[in-house]
């Protein structure tokens, strides 16, 4: 079995102190059965790639990319960071205390 990152104490994107962290798959499950990410990405790799957000840095995330996006283009931090909204979101909410939710977008 793969060995997952351990659980930080702050958001990877953000760096804000949140208790409460998510995993975020950034090769999406769904994808793992893809003949495609099976060529691309070894089993292990597939599992063990992923980054501990907050539930803001999360939803922007999804909000941004589509999940095949994620998979072939955005599969790293450092990639994910590249997107400039996703950036301009971290850059604005990295300020904010640990509890602070933003508003839904409409």
């Amino acid at each position: 079995m793969p060995k997952l990152p351990p659980k930080p104490d702050h958001c990877e994107l953000c760096q804000r102190p949140v208790p409460d962290l998510t995993r975020h798959h950034l090769i999406p499950r769904h994808l793992h059965r893809k003949k495609r990410f099976q060529k691309a990405f070894d089993r292990d790799d597939l599992i063990a790639r992923t980054l501990w957000v907050c539930r803001p840095c999360h939803n922007a995330i999804h909000r941004i990319c589509s999940e095949r996006e994620l998979g072939l283009y955005y599969n790293t931090r450092d990639k994910l960071l590249e997107l400039e909204e996703l950036r301009t979101f971290v850059d604005w909410l990295k300020d904010k205390p640990a509890g602070f939710i933003p508003k839904k977008r409409r």
